[in-house]
């Protein structure tokens, strides 16, 4: 978290981080349809020929309290090809939050681990604790062939304490209910490191009303209670 005080803003970090062509390119440009467009800034995408990301996706969201602070919330994805890691590790620096997103295919699944450990091993470079920092799973292509079937995920729900959402970010489901789950967990993080409640004067639900207004995830959790 950076705060400036002369100007009463907060900056948090949030990073989507996953093996190639998992969906997180996918999952801003659907926040970018989904979301206020007055809380939305400008989805920045770096992307190579083949559509993969090349250096980052940026999505800037902007709120004010009641108590007259702004917060805003960038958004980062990390490139997923090998020769990149040395970005992906970069772009963890810093990091509030983290969005793990896996490619449900059975096919995939090395994938995953792998990215997974690079990720944990990366955040520890950085001085980061992975048992601390609140992460979300997202599983995405839900809709494919051959993927990960729902008591798979409910059993590795049951190994970790990361909740784990399914979706279809091309068609933008599960989107808006993975980021709900993690500016959730990222606020209670906050929270009890910073008195974030006390200090800034804002509650959970006010924090999460200002992203998200009306909206109430209710489907597309996996080992979690409904909100």
């Amino acid at each position: 978290m950076q705060f400036n005080s002369a100007q009463r803003e907060l900056v948090l970090k949030v990073v989507y981080y996953g093996p190639p062509l998992s969906g997180k390119a996918a999952n801003h440009q659907a926040l970018h349809r989904l979301l206020n467009p007055e809380l939305c800034g400008r989805l920045t995408t770096l992307d190579t020929a083949n559509d993969r990301t090349l250096f980052f996706d940026l999505l800037p969201l902007s709120m004010k309290t009641r108590t007259g602070y702004r917060i805003k919330i960038k958004l980062f994805t990390v490139p997923g090809q090998v020769i990149h890691a040395a970005t992906r590790r970069l772009v963890l620096a810093g990091a509030d939050g983290v969005v793990f997103v896996a490619d449900s295919q059975l096919t995939e699944a090395r994938n995953n681990n792998e990215f997974w450990r690079g990720m944990n091993r990366y955040m520890r470079e950085h001085g980061l604790d992975p048992e601390r920092m609140p992460t979300v799973i997202q599983f995405n292509k839900r809709d494919l062939p051959g993927i990960r079937s729902e008591e798979e995920l409910l059993h590795m729900r049951e190994k970790g304490p990361e909740p784990i959402v399914k979706a279809v970010a091309v068609r933008g489901e599960g989107v808006r209910e993975t980021l709900y789950m993690l500016l959730k967990r990222l606020f209670d993080e906050l929270n009890a490191r910073y008195r974030f409640e006390e200090r800034f004067e804002i509650s959970s639900s006010e924090f999460l009303a200002g992203v998200f207004q009306d909206f109430v995830p209710l489907e597309g959790l996996v080992g979690e209670d409904r909100f």
